[in-house]
């Protein structure tokens, strides 16, 4: 199997100031439309950590699409080379993730990841950094809301609102189960918002968080 090589177009060993200038630098080549073809598989990235966070553990799970069956996974693991803080979440655990993601045979059509798309100070999320980086189309699809004012969605399966910075809408609060806490939905790259929201419906079954994120955090945190 030929090994697939993607391109790291910036230094990862920087301090905060350079990280977020390489955000805003970035930030310029999101792609907020439709930009994809047929989706035939979508995958789940997540990240854990390990020897008291000295080790992070990337873990890619793909998965057909729409039926969800589980295709390929892979995990990686390689030194922790930057600290936890907020808004550069991306620095911390991309380079792991793409380095699980350098183990599959073939790149998914469409990647879900466990954080933000542009709802995002700098509107450079580690979904929108990591599309931009291997031009695909990606959703952030975060567990909790890291910037953004919104009314409270309705309390059935599909219900939303809109999540605004001032007033440029960043995402959505989506309700993907009834009477449970939302997510919140962004365009990472190449994916509006609508279809945003649409593939996360599509992705997530009985519980709260899609099954790409399902299967990425019990291989991330196994």
């Amino acid at each position: 199997m030929t090994p697939i090589r993607l391109q790291h177009p910036h230094p990862w060993l920087v301090d905060t100031a350079g990280a977020r200038v390489i955000q805003n630098e970035l930030r310029t080549q999101v792609v907020l439309a439709d930009a994809f073809g047929t989706i035939h598989s979508v995958a789940g990235v997540d990240v854990g950590f390990e020897k008291n966070n000295t080790i992070t553990r990337a873990a890619v799970a793909v998965l057909e699409f729409p039926s969800l069956k589980p295709i390929t996974q892979a995990i990686a693991r390689i030194p922790t080379t930057f600290p936890y803080v907020p808004g550069l979440l991306s620095f911390r655990e991309l380079p792991a993730i793409l380095a699980a993601l350098e183990q599959l045979k073939d790149l998914p059509d469409l990647i879900l990841c466990d954080g933000q798309g542009i709802a995002h100070p700098r509107r450079l999320g580690i979904a929108s950094h990591l599309g931009v980086l291997i031009d695909i189309p990606t959703i952030g699809v975060g567990k909790t809301r890291l910037i953004g004012t919104y009314r409270e969605p309705g309390e059935q399966k599909g219900d939303w609102s809109e999540l605004k910075d001032k007033e440029e809408i960043i995402g959505a609060v989506v309700r993907t189960r009834a009477n449970v806490k939302p997510l919140y939905i962004s365009s990472g790259h190449r994916v509006s918002l609508k279809s945003a929201i649409d593939f996360t419906l599509a992705c997530t079954t009985r519980y709260r968080l899609p099954e790409t994120t399902r299967a990425a955090h019990r291989l991330a945190s196994g």
